[in-house]
Formats: structure tokens, C-alpha cells, sequence
């Protein structure tokens, strides 16, 4: 709900823009023509990972991951770092700070171990795991947009070594912060004696498993992915794979298919956002942002750069941080620093990203008490590590 207050604020403001004429007709126009299809996606991956978590795919998923464990904790800790990185690089950040976060308290806590050191996990690679496809985040649509539309493939090229590098670092630092906790042992259970648990932020026990629904989960999923890295625009393999898992649902529990299922208040807070932030840019904003960002092509800029976006992050939130300094990245390899700054760099401030915000609701609905003071400590250390580290990979690979 704050979400929504805070778009239809931001709308409202977009709109005296427009009607002023701050922001002129033609550039509502570009920007609508630019934004329209980032957001219908955007729309119909939340239809698909919705469906396919009240299908089961996450829990099933995490419950096997446990198994597979074989009682280790360090083991099951790198297999839902694993289950996170690719969620997040396929299924964008916020699939994962929503969706797989519960399920990872779940298991965690069904496991009998801490669950701090898993829910870390959760939401830091929620984020730094999202630089490598155009589909793990909103601000890499937005860049491929900018990049002339460059492939899938020619995006994860550009960005595969500080992708990495923003991987690594979160997880090593938890690895060593946390070794005792992950030193320990669980009792193994056979998977089909696993008791239910809560599921996906629903606070509700869940509804009966169906075998349709997981099987017809997992195979639109198995078409879907190399659909979405496939160089089609990624907005259809979405849709249709929302209509799909829509009808199946219709025929098999249809009381699942609300308006809930559509993310009313991101797209509020999303559509604001992007007019005000074009109205911004309209009004000389990145001039003033360049003085702090640079503009060379040096390790030194790139770092300048990837740093002007963490902060801005931290401060506003990575997506005006992104929007207000697009224009400072004029070469595929100055866009990679910017994106690594606003991508792998919200992790201090609890408003630095959208999927922090929504993964530390799912806690509390579950219980799980994480204080913001304690997250901005550990994220001041780890966030210009990441950062760094990222970007002096970004320079040695010299895409």
C-alpha cells in the first residue's frame, strides 16, 4: 500500500510536468513507447512465478536441495546460494526476494539451523546476482534499450566477469562471517517426510500439492527460460507463458486467479518514477550528476562511476539512481559500470532496492527478526567490496 501511495504521488507530479510543459509531449511519447513493453513483462513474469510458486516449483525445489545437503549446512548454504543465483539471473531479483525467501526461512528453519546467514544470502544475491541478462533486472532492460537493443548474449558477454565478481564477494564474506553457523550439521529427513511449511509469503498453509499444476509449472518454465534469452523481444515468451499456466489454473484451482497476481503497486511506483526522472533529465540533472560520475574510460572512471550509481542508490533508490545517470553512460563499458553500481550496490539502506524492501516483508510476515541497523552495517562493509571488486573485473576483461 505504501508503494502505491508513493506512485500515485510521483504520478500526479509526472502529470503537471506534462501539463506545464516541463516534460514536452514528444519525450512522454518516447518514453512511453520505451517503457510500455519493459512493463508488460515485467507484469506477466510476476503472473508466471506466482503460478508457478503456488504450483510448488520453489518448495519442491528447496525441499530436494535440503536432502542434498546430506546433513551439511556449508552444502545446503551453496545449494540455495545456487537456487538464488540462477532464480534472480532468469527469474530477475525481485522473483527472488519474494518468492524464494520465504522458502529458504522454511527449510532453514525446518533444518534446525540460524536463519540470518541464509536470508543474507537470500537478498544479497538478489541483487549483485542480477548484472548478468537483460531479464534479471528492470535497470538491465532499461540498458539494453539504451545499448541499441544489443542480444541477450551479447549483454551477458559485456557483463560476465563483474557478474561473477558480485557473486563471489557476498558469499565469501558470509563464508567467513559466518563459518560457525555454517560448520554445522542437520538431521537428514527423506523428502517425502518433510512437513509442510509456510509457503511464499502467503502466511497461509498451502493448498494441497498437485502434480498437474508443479508438472505444468516446471515444463512452461523449462520453454520459457531459453525463450527469454532466445533475442525475441522478451515480453512475448512472458505473456504467453502467463496465458498458459492461466488457463491451466483456471482448470485446476482457479480461485488462484485474482487481480492480486498483478503487481498494481510496482507499476504505480514504477510509471511515476519513470516520468519524474525524464522530467529531472529534461531539467539538466545529469549535467550536475556528471561532476561526481566522470566521464573517462579509465579503471579509475569506471570505479567513479560504478560508485556515483551504489550511492545514488543508497540515497533515492537504484532506479532513479539509474535513470538520472544513463545519460553519463555513452559506451557499452561505461553502461556495465553504471549497472554494477546500481545493481550490485544497494545493500546498505533498506530503500536502495525494491527487493530489499520486499524481502524483509516476507520475514516479518514470518516471523524473522533482521534489524535495519544491523543490515546497514554489514552492507557498508560488503557493498564497496562488491562494488569494487566488480568493476576492476569489468576493466580486466576490457570489454
Amino acid at each position: 500500500m505504501r508503494l502505491a501511495i508513493i506512485g500515485a504521488v510521483l504520478l500526479v507530479a509526472g502529470a503537471v510536468a506534462v501539463a506545464t510543459g516541463t516534460l514536452p509531449f514528444a519525450d512522454l511519447a518516447a518514453l512511453v513507447d520505451r517503457v510500455a513493453p519493459i512493463l508488460l513483462f515485467v507484469v506477466a513474469m510476476t503472473v508466471v512465478t506466482e503460478l508457478a510458486s503456488e504450483a510448488g516449483v520453489f518448495l519442491w525445489t528447496a525441499r530436494r536441495l535440503r536432502n542434498w545437503g546430506r546433513g551439511r549446512s556449508v552444502s545446503l548454504w551453496l545449494f540455495l546460494a545456487l537456487f538464488a543465483t540462477l532464480s534472480t539471473v532468469f527469474l530477475s531479483l525481485d522473483t527472488t526476494a519474494v518468492l524464494l525467501t520465504p522458502v529458504v526461512v522454511s527449510v532453514t528453519r525446518q533444518a534446525g539451523l540460524p536463519v540470518l546467514p541464509f536470508a543474507l544470502t537470500t537478498v544479497w544475491l538478489a541483487n549483485t546476482a542480477s548484472l548478468l541478462l537483460p531479464i534479471s533486472n528492470l535497470t538491465n532492460l532499461l540498458a539494453q534499450h539504451s545499448l541499441g537493443g544489443i542480444s541477450p548474449a551479447g549483454f551477458a558477454a559485456l557483463m560476465w566477469a563483474p557478474s561473477l565478481a558480485a557473486i563471489l564477494v557476498p558469499l565469501v564474506f558470509i563464508g567467513i562471517v559466518f563459518r560457525r553457523d555454517l560448520g554445522k550439521r542437520y538431521s537428514r529427513v527423506p523428502v517425502g517426510q518433510i512437513r509442510p511449511d509456510q509457503p511464499a509469503g502467503a502466511g497461509r498453509m498451502p493448498a494441497p500439492a498437485d502434480r498437474v499444476l508443479l508438472g505444468a509449472s516446471a515444463i512452461v518454465l523449462g520453454f520459457l527460460l531459453p525463450a527469454l534469452v532466445s533475442g525475441v523481444p522478451v515480453w512475448i515468451p512472458a505473456v504467453v507463458a502467463a496465458v498458459v499456466l492461466g488457463v491451466v489454473f483456471a482448470v485446476r484451482r482457479p480461485r488462484v486467479l485474482t487481480v492480486t497476481l498483478i503487481p498494481w503497486s510496482l507499476l504505480l511506483f514504477a510509471s511515476g518514477l519513470f516520468l519524474l526522472m525524464e522530467t529531472a533529465r529534461n531539467l539538466g540533472a545529469p549535467v550536475l550528476l556528471s561532476q561526481l560520475a566522470g566521464q573517462g574510460q579509465g579503471f579509475g572512471d569506471l570505479v567513479r562511476l560504478a560508485a556515483t550509481g551504489a550511492a545514488g542508490s543508497n540515497v533515492l533508490n537504484n532506479l532513479p539512481a539509474y535513470l538520472l545517470a544513463e545519460p553519463l553512460a555513452e559506451t557499452p563499458q561505461r553502461m556495465a559500470a553504471l549497472l554494477i553500481g546500481v545493481n550490485a550496490g544497494p545493500l546498505i539502506t533498506p530503500w536502495a532496492s525494491l527487493a530489499t524492501l520486499l524481502w524483509h516483508d516476507r520475514l516479518v510476515r514470518m516471523n524473522v527478526l533482521i534489524t535495519w541497523k544491523g543490515y546497514a552495517i554489514f552492507g557498508l562493509m560488503v557493498a564497496p567490496l562488491t562494488v569494487f571488486a566488480a568493476a576492476a573485473a569489468l576493466a580486466a576483461t576490457g570489454q
